[in-house]
């Protein structure tokens, strides 16, 4: 009896621990297998969120290669850089002409011409330059006045028109090097279709992908600074308006002065 009740207790304790065995085995195995889709799920969530702006157009500049992306990029640089130096100084260079001829002509008739040129001496902009030049030829007369306003006035014209011409040269380039880019990437396309000897439709489109990326970078750089171009122009129509209108009220400031 003693020993029938060993056994059943030997019995007993090896089928306990041959069940928490399992359980133990069970449990690390779930949670191993937790861990994994777990670990799976994390790795996954970062590829599955969508990237943002600048990622994304990280990620297509690389992809569209080093070569012809990088001179469309130096295109921006340089065609922003010239575009903010001419906004600075076309800011710079507006001046507030109807109050500028009030002062002018407030000095003619309290000080004289070299009372004038002084106001003009301590104004910025060019149509302060143009009132000095036609006040310091006052002497020689209208008509020498006149011609030094003109005369000056197409050398300040020059000077606000300044490197303007490389912005459009930039304009034009940027979409330029993106079809050239373009093209080649399409030329290396079929060369790896001829050199695997079957049209795999990931060479074709690995190859157009990366092709017309060129393209749309380029297009991209061609309106941004077609924006700050036409802004740039606009700019100086408006200030040589100013300097022609400005120009006219002079001449008839001298010509009262001179009665």
């Amino acid at each position: 009896m003693k020993r029938l009740f060993s056994i059943l207790a030997i019995a007993g304790t090896m089928a306990f621990g041959t069940v928490n065995a399992n359980a133990y085995t069970t449990t690390s195995a779930a949670t191993a297998t937790v861990a994994t889709v777990t670990q799976e799920e994390e790795s996954a969530t970062p590829a599955d969120e969508p990237l943002g702006f600048h990622q994304e157009l990280k990620k297509r500049f690389i992809e569209g290669g080093p070569g012809f992306m990088g001179i469309v990029l130096l295109c921006l640089i340089l065609g922003l850089a010239i575009a903010i130096e001419r906004i600075i100084f076309l800011n710079l260079s507006t001046t507030n002409t109807k109050k500028l001829t009030k002062n002018v002509e407030d000095a003619l008739q309290s000080g004289g011409i070299e009372a004038a040129k002084e106001v003009c001496r301590n104004t910025k902009g060019p149509v302060a330059s143009i009132f000095y030049q036609g006040l310091d030829r006052h002497d020689e007369g209208i008509d020498a006045a006149e011609k030094a306003v003109v005369a000056y006035g197409g050398v300040q014209m020059g000077q606000l028109e300044k490197n303007v011409s490389w912005i459009s040269l930039f304009i034009a380039l940027a979409p330029m090097l993106g079809f050239m880019g373009t093209v080649i990437g399409m030329i290396q396309a079929f060369d790896k279709i001829e050199a695997a000897g079957d049209m795999q439709p990931s060479l074709v489109a690995g190859g157009i992908k990366v092709a017309l990326l060129t393209t749309v970078f380029g297009l991209i750089v061609a309106i941004i600074l077609q924006i700050f171009y036409n802004y740039i122009i606009a700019k100086i129509d408006s200030i040589v308006n100013d300097m022609e209108d400005a120009s006219i009220n002079l001449m008839d400031l001298l010509i009262r002065y001179k009665k």
